[in-house]
């Protein structure tokens, strides 16, 4: 429609996918970097050419070739072929097709046709038969951060577990509390650390209370929740067909209208990380201060030496995993705050900011999933306590 560019003779992408990383790409963070939302789009591409023959949209030669060509992007090949920026314009449309490219040149080279022809299998009225951007995309981010969250949860009970050693080997201990940073009642230094277990742990219970409510989808909503261009059969099968295929199980939102224009239950899972990372803000300045010193501060504590803290001061530690953890959480609160413009901002029938907001939640999830088990097993593990100085400071509460 737009006229004629040239396509690399190796490229398993078209047109679309050219003009949009011409004209869109400028973040550096391409589809290629997520690979597991590229399984979820291919996996979802499957479901939809299984409802589709089920509808006789498409024939199950052309069935076929799909699902071969979705399986090899599950099992991540084919990753350089996906150049779009993910944080492009345009509500996703761009990632959307770039996949349907992708798996239209491969299902075609599966069936003996040359890249570009697409034909017998056309990357529109094929491989996106019966769907829509919104929807696809929609759908396939929700499985995506379902599949984050798993890692993340694994890490979190890690450092739960961490802390909770910790506390049991530090109760003994005592050493004098302060409020409003003044000296306060003597207490055992493991109840610190123990506070510090609990709240991250029911943190990782709201995480998942939200992060649940992400298997509720749109899928067969098509553009704006009317389902307007998908056979009624073909809505009817597709929930099912992709439950055949995904580690989770999925329903239809009640409102198919209201899933289009709102991306609060994504936002929501952006939240509870948010208030995660201000948690774990809050402990990881706690560690700091007590590891404090060792002539001038608090001294409490020594952290694990992990590397030198100085280049002219000789033999300065300074706490840098904490330091890290610190660091890590304002990028997942810059990310909560993009998230919550993303909401903010969708207007009328369709929110088109939904791929920003999704790429958001996807990198917070995998900044604390990272950061958090660097926490746990260099820093939480090896705290050491300072007993003689825990002792002297016990020695001089006044309460």
């Amino acid at each position: 429609m737009l006229g004629e560019r040239a396509v690399p003779a190796d490229a398993l992408y078209g047109i679309h996918t050219v003009r949009a990383v011409e004209n869109l790409g400028f973040s550096g963070r391409t589809l290629a970097n997520y690979p597991d939302y590229i399984r979820a789009l291919a996996t979802v591409k499957k479901a939809a050419a299984r409802a589709n023959r089920d509808a006789h949209v498409i024939d199950a030669r052309r069935q076929d070739a799909i699902e071969r060509a979705c399986d090899a992007l599950i099992r991540g090949e084919h990753l350089a072929q996906f150049p779009i920026d993910m944080l492009a314009g345009g509500g996703g449309i761009a990632v959307n097709m770039n996949v349907n490219e992708v798996v239209a040149n491969l299902a075609n080279e599966h069936l003996g046709a040359a890249h570009g022809s697409y034909l017998p299998v056309h990357p529109k009225r094929h491989v996106n038969a019966s769907q829509s951007t919104a929807d696809v995309c929609h759908t396939a981010a929700r499985m995506t951060v379902l599949d984050r969250w798993s890692g993340l949860r694994r890490t979190l009970r890690r450092c739960v577990a961490a802390f909770r050693a910790k506390a049991a080997e530090l109760r003994p201990v005592i050493t004098i509390s302060r409020t409003c940073l003044q000296d306060a009642s003597r207490v055992s230094l493991g109840e610190l650390f123990g506070g510090h277990a609990e709240v991250v742990a029911r943190r990782a219970v709201e995480i998942e209370r939200s992060v649940r409510s992400l298997t509720r989808i749109n899928l067969g909503g098509t553009a704006i929740g009317s389902g307007s261009g998908a056979p009624a059969s073909y809505r009817r099968a597709i929930v099912g067909r992709l439950n055949e295929i995904a580690d989770q199980k999925f329903t239809l939102r009640p409102n198919l209208y209201d899933a289009a224009q709102n991306i609060d239950d994504l936002a929501a899972v952006s939240a509870e990380l948010a208030m995660l990372a201000e948690v774990l803000i809050k402990i990881a300045q706690d560690i700091r201060l007590l590891a404090s010193g060792p002539e001038g501060g608090f001294g409490e504590i020594t952290l694990p030496a992990v590397q030198e803290g100085s280049s002219i001061f000789p033999g300065k530690i300074n706490p840098v995993i904490p330091e890290t953890m610190i660091q890590c959480c304002f990028q997942v609160l810059g990310c909560e705050r993009a998230t919550r413009l993303a909401l903010e901002r969708g207007e009328l029938n369709l929110n088109v900011f939904e791929g920003a907001a999704a790429a958001n939640v996807f990198d917070a999830l995998e900044l604390m999933e990272r950061s958090v088990a660097l926490f746990a097993e260099r820093c939480v593990s090896g705290i050491v306590a300072n007993r003689k100085r825990c002792r002297e400071l016990a020695s001089r509460a006044r309460y």
